[in-house]
C-alpha cells in the first residue's frame, strides 16, 4: 500500500513538473529569462526552442490544411517529430508526415498515426495522460537513469519513449515503462549514444526548460 501510494505521488509530481517545465519553454520562446532548474537537458537551450517550434508550426499546419480529417499530435526532441493520433486513410496519413517535413529544423519524422476511425475517448485520453504520468513517475524513482533526457509520450495505452540516450539508458527505460500496469505495448525512438559521446553532451548540457523526456 506505502509503495502504491508512492507510485501515485511521484505520478502526480511528474504531472506537475512537466506543466511547470512546458511553461517555462514559452517563455523561452518569447525571450524571457527562465529561472534554472535542477534537472539538465541534453539538448543545447536553442534545440529546446526549436522544438517547441516544430509542435507549433507543424500542429498549426496539420489543422490548416486537415480540419477535421485526422486527430494527430506532433512530439518533437531534439528536431525529431514523433507523430502519433488518427487519420482516416493511408493518404492523410502521408500527406500529414509530408505536411510536419517540410517543417524547418525538421530532421526526421517518426509516423506512428493509425489509419482508423476516431474513436479515442474522453476517458482513453485521461488513462493515456495517467499512464505517461506512472511512466515518468518510474523514471524519476529508478536510481540508475536520467529521467530529464527521456521524453513519454502515451497513445491509446502504447508508450512511446524519446530522447538521447546510451544503449544501457534505453534498454533500462524501456524495461521500466514495460513494468508500468496497463501499457500494452513500449516503443524506442532513441538516439543512441555512447559512453564517451554521454560525457561530452553532459558537459554541455543545460538547465531543463522543458520537459525534456516527460511532456
Amino acid at each position: 500500500m506505502k509503495l502504491q501510494k508512492r507510485v501515485v505521488c511521484a505520478a502526480l509530481l511528474a504531472a506537475a513538473l512537466g506543466a511547470a517545465l512546458s511553461g517555462c519553454v514559452a517563455l523561452v520562446g518569447g525571450g524571457a529569462a527562465v529561472a534554472g532548474l535542477s534537472a539538465i537537458d541534453r539538448r543545447t537551450t536553442g534545440t529546446q526552442v526549436d522544438d517547441e517550434g516544430i509542435e507549433l508550426r507543424a500542429g498549426n499546419r496539420i489543422s490548416e490544411i486537415m480540419g477535421d480529417k485526422a486527430r494527430v499530435e506532433v512530439t518533437s526532441y531534439n528536431r525529431q517529430a514523433l507523430l502519433t493520433g488518427q487519420a482516416g486513410n493511408a493518404t492523410d496519413k502521408q500527406t500529414i508526415e509530408k505536411l510536419v517535413r517540410e517543417q524547418p529544423m525538421v530532421r526526421n519524422v517518426y509516423n506512428e498515426i493509425e489509419v482508423a476511425p476516431f474513436t479515442a475517448t474522453l476517458g482513453q485520453r485521461s488513462k493515456d495522460t495517467m499512464l505517461t504520468g506512472q511512466v515518468k513517475a518510474s523514471l524519476l524513482n529508478a536510481k540508475d537513469i536520467q529521467a530529464s533526457a527521456i521524453k513519454v509520450v502515451t497513445e491509446n495505452n502504447v508508450v512511446y519513449l524519446m530522447g538521447v540516450v546510451t544503449p544501457r539508458e534505453a534498454k533500462r527505460a524501456a524495461e521500466i515503462a514495460r513494468g508500468v500496469n496497463d501499457v500494452t505495448k513500449v516503443v524506442r525512438l532513441f538516439e543512441v549514444i555512447s559512453e564517451d559521446e554521454l560525457a561530452a553532451v553532459q558537459s554541455k548540457a543545460v538547465p531543463v526548460t522543458q520537459d525534456g523526456g516527460a511532456k
